[in-house]
């Protein structure tokens, strides 16, 4: 099977535990304000590539993954492109690596069966999600990334049911997604789901702001300043304290 594939990298360090392989594909259905790749965003674009393609290319350095890395889907939005990755995963399970996927969630459905069976099905050969959440707040979630998050909440929720090891990764814009009380939140949110594994906090950069020059495309947040790493690690235990909160409730 092919998919449409915008690049690859060989040696990712930030797209899950160890080195890793990583498949970047095209196409999303998110504007987030924050986008470092615009250009995985347009559907049915960029390279075709099949899944066993990416198997062997997984292989060629397959020694610098062997200790604690594997396989990482990012994007993009890789649930646009379902059936291919749930054979890419069916794959690298027959070979014994470590499969994460790394996606915003935006594409669930728990209204459609067919693509819930899809699902299903993907979860059975994947070992890790990486779940973006934008914001906590449904309004704010649809200034920020031009969608709602309702069905990101319950993608989280469904996550659980499956008993999949989540990491939730949280991106803090100044004057955006920083507000303590939606932060707590947050934290109170994720308390609750059985499957949370670990936490990241990720402090806006300003990097992305080349790639929308080289598209002609303005950039949404040009006058909003990078955030600090130290603001952001300050700003992690209002999630924690939410998280801690919920726990205390259901224990």
């Amino acid at each position: 099977m092919k998919g449409y594939v915008h690049s690859t990298e060989s040696f990712g360090t930030v797209d899950g535990p160890g080195v890793r392989f990583v498949v970047f594909v095209q196409g999303c259905p998110m504007r987030c304000l924050y986008c470092h790749n615009p250009d995985t965003w347009e559907m049915n674009t960029g390279n075709q590539m099949d899944t066993d393609e990416i198997i062997a290319a997984y292989k060629r350095n397959e020694m610098f993954y062997a200790n604690g890395g594997g396989l990482t889907v990012t994007g993009g939005e890789p649930l646009m492109q379902v059936d291919f990755v749930t054979e890419l995963f069916q794959k690298a399970k027959e070979k014994n690596i470590h499969t994460c996927l790394d996606t915003s969630g935006i594409a669930y459905n728990e209204n459609n069966t067919d693509f819930i069976a899809k699902l299903d099905k993907l979860m059975e050969v994947t070992d890790l999600i990486m779940l973006d959440i934008k914001h906590i707040d449904p309004e704010q979630h649809k200034i920020l990334a031009s969608q709602p998050n309702d069905q990101i909440l319950k993608f989280a929720e469904y996550t659980a049911t499956k008993n999949v090891p989540l990491w939730i990764r949280h991106v803090v814009v100044p004057n955006l997604t920083d507000k303590e009380e939606d932060l707590f939140k947050l934290g109170y949110f994720i308390g609750g789901l059985s499957n949370l594994k670990a936490l990241d906090v990720l402090p806006y950069h300003t990097m992305g702001k080349p790639k929308y020059e080289k598209l002609g495309k303005e950039y949404p947040l040009k006058d909003t300043p990078a955030m600090d790493k130290n603001k952001a690690i300050e700003l992690k235990q209002f999630i924690l304290k939410g998280i801690k909160q919920r726990r205390s409730e259901n224990s």
